[in-house]
């Protein structure tokens, strides 16, 4: 058997909580940082497509001016870092092409090796419904969500995932349909404040017997 890692991930999962108060002077080091930027090129995707971007808020000017639009929430401006998660506005056969290529290029194959996995991926995003292709999109963003918070514990980094925000308004102040993408939702990410009441109480979950099942 393998040793079991360092890291107790159960203490982590327990020690993390949707931290409600951050310490606005609280800084992440870069070095932490760069593990969790790491962890977001790193998160799952279906077909591995990654139909998504994330968007990293540091400036306090556009943390102010976003508030608004995150119903005054103080997790907004006192975080460190504001990751909006984006999904693309489209995906498309050219899309698809592109990351074919890079495929081919980082896995040092021939193209033709890759023209059934190409075809399935061209015949999704050609046939699937535009609204059908825009929910997937968002699913595959949540999953980069969990798998940052997870990453984040692991650091010890605290965090509050929030869907609380007018997408429509962070879209226009992020200038993010210029860039091709649409908001989805928002990880505040920093450390927690030592008077947030939040920390203090226990996780309320149901047990395993509840909760899985197995046949």
């Amino acid at each position: 058997m393998k040793p079991e890692t360092t890291i107790n991930p159960i203490e982590k999962l327990n020690w993390r909580y949707a931290t409600k108060q951050f310490d606005p002077n609280a800084q992440i080091a870069e070095s932490l940082w760069a593990k969790l930027e790491s962890a977001l090129i790193l998160s799952p995707s279906s077909f591995g497509l990654q139909p998504y971007k994330f968007v990293v808020i540091t400036d306090s000017k556009t943390k102010t001016a976003l508030k608004p639009f995150s119903f005054g929430q103080p997790q907004i401006t006192d975080c460190t870092n504001l990751i909006v998660f984006c999904r693309l506005n489209t995906i498309n056969e050219a899309y698809v092409n592109d990351f074919v290529n890079l495929t081919a290029k980082i896995r040092s194959m021939p193209m033709d090796v890759l023209e059934h996995y190409k075809g399935m991926m061209t015949n999704f995003v050609n046939n699937t419904p535009v609204e059908k292709l825009n929910d997937w999109m968002a699913r595959q963003v949540y999953i980069a969500l969990g798998n940052a918070m997870t990453v984040a514990a692991m650091l010890d980094l605290d965090t509050c995932p929030m869907e609380g925000f007018s997408k429509s308004d962070y879209d226009q102040v992020l200038n993010l349909e210029k860039l091709g993408l649409r908001s989805e939702v928002l990880l505040a990410v920093g450390y927690r404040n030592s008077e947030d009441k939040y920390a203090k109480l226990a996780k309320v979950r149901y047990g395993k017997a509840d909760k899985i099942i197995y046949r």
